[in-house]
């Protein structure tokens, strides 16, 4: 038995981080009014969507 719950954690944690880069680009686009931060959202948005394909693929077909 391994102590890690999931082989895939690296993609999880893609994943989280790219959700808190999108949500903090967002809340300093928000507060500075720059348009500079949509960059780091769509940096963020693009790592999330990457890490939650990449941890998903292990189920391809619903296989568990």
């Amino acid at each position: 038995m391994r102590s890690t719950p999931s082989p895939r954690r690296g993609w999880l944690l893609l994943a989280m981080t790219g959700a808190l880069a999108a949500m903090a680009g967002t809340t300093a686009a928000f507060v500075t009014h720059e348009d500079a931060w949509r960059y780091l959202i769509a940096a963020g948005c693009l790592a999330q969507f990457l890490g939650w394909t990449l941890h998903g693929r292990r189920m391809r077909g619903g296989a568990r």
